[in-house]
């Protein structure tokens, strides 16, 4: 589902490149649950948005289910993230002018398919939100966000979810509810997981994990 070739990401400051991931190479099976782990600046988020194509490597290769992301132009890569890929975010990233249930309906929107708002209530009722279609992100609290976020990133139905620090802002009561609930959808939907954390307890869920140290791979299970 995933494959990450030798890649590489070097940023451009004052003082001159700074590399940040150093020939990151591993594969993930469709289904899989997989974990990047590591310390604040250890490349983590930086390792996800190459996989999730948000960005390019500066070197190496990332292929979603047999698409070699480094020809595609940004709009392709765009297209091809509405219609394979999934993301929960630590912040939410909520419109706050829009409903649960419009937050959920967007990207289906976006994409022109029908039935937009049934297939939200519907998710927006398994995370347990069914009677919080009406409200907005300020009358949610921290944990029923996230259950939003959830629904959304399911709405297209992914091939790949990616989850960045998605407990991160929760209480760990919360955050443990939401980590089930995640687990739970995924399951059904067989998507492959890919979560960035710096959680070990959370990482050990996973069936996989990559442990990044320095922008390199300090082990890989």
């Amino acid at each position: 589902m995933l494959e990450v070739k030798k890649v590489s990401k070097n940023f451009d400051t004052k003082s001159g490149p700074l590399n940040v991931l150093s020939t990151i190479d591993f594969t993930i099976e469709q289904g899989t649950s997989f974990s990047i782990v590591g310390p604040s600046g250890s490349g983590k988020t930086t390792l996800l948005g190459l996989c999730a194509g948000l960005d390019q490597p500066t070197s190496g290769q990332v292929v979603i289910d047999g698409v070699d992301l480094g020809p595609l132009s940004e709009d392709e890569r765009a297209q091809l993230r509405s219609e394979k890929v999934g993301f929960v975010f630590q912040n939410f990233q909520l419109i706050p002018s829009l409903t649960a249930l419009e937050n959920v309906m967007v990207p289906l929107e976006l994409q022109g398919i029908k039935g937009a708002e049934k297939t939200a209530k519907d998710l927006l009722t398994q995370v347990g939100l069914g009677q919080r279609l009406d409200h907005y992100p300020t009358q949610l609290s921290g944990g029923e966000q996230q259950r939003v976020c959830i629904a959304r990133a399911f709405s297209n139905n992914p091939k790949i979810l990616f989850a960045d620090e998605p407990t991160g802002n929760l209480d760990e009561t919360t955050g443990a509810k939401v980590e089930e609930l995640l687990f739970e959808l995924n399951r059904k939907s067989n998507a492959t997981l890919i979560l960035v954390t710096h959680d070990l307890v959370l990482a050990k869920k996973t069936q996989r994990q990559l442990i990044l140290k320095g922008g390199k791979i300090e082990s890989l299970n």
